[in-house]
């Protein structure tokens, strides 16, 4: 048996089973990584919309969604809604940082340029909107949603994609 310094990551599609685990995902997600943009009740009310596990797993499998894994769990997902909008991107804050999310969202970028997307937008948390930007998407307008009777700020971005190569 060889040790690993880094434990390999590896993309699979989503399967049901994953529901419960990328909902919590999700959930740590939000509570770990947006405090300094979003107040307490901002979070609570943005992360309560994985708490009915089934609507969750629904949202996932509508539209084409992307597991990241490490060692066989499940570590982050990406997930498209139509065909060219990121709807999701969350990584399990233990491994934020180390190229889960890019990896997500590369994997994504050259899918969908492969069959033909033009062009990727997405509506980024503020604090995500840096993560983007760095993946070379442009802001395009402030957005503010009501989330459980609270409000949310995000910004909606867009990136062209390379034709047929991938971003």
């Amino acid at each position: 048996m060889m040790a690993r310094a880094k434990p390999a990551m590896a993309l699979r599609p989503f399967l049901p089973a994953d529901a419960p685990w990328l909902a919590e995902i999700f959930r740590a997600s939000i509570e770990a990584l947006t405090g300094d943009d979003y107040s307490e009740a901002q979070q609570t009310a943005w992360a309560s919309s994985a708490d009915d596990e089934d609507a969750f797993a629904a949202r996932l499998a509508a539209g084409l969604t992307l597991v990241a894994t490490i060692e066989g769990s499940p570590v982050g997902f990406v997930s498209l809604r139509h065909p060219d909008t990121v709807n999701l991107l969350y990584v399990h804050p233990a491994v934020a940082g180390q190229g889960v999310g890019t990896m997500l969202l590369d994997a994504l970028e050259r899918l969908m340029a492969g069959r033909g997307t033009a062009r990727l937008t997405t509506d980024a948390s503020d604090s995500a909107v840096g993560f983007f930007e760095r993946r070379g998407y442009t802001a395009q307008r402030r957005n503010t949603v009501s989330c459980q009777g609270e409000w949310l700020a995000n910004t909606t971005m867009q990136k062209q994609l390379a034709k047929g190569s991938g971003a």
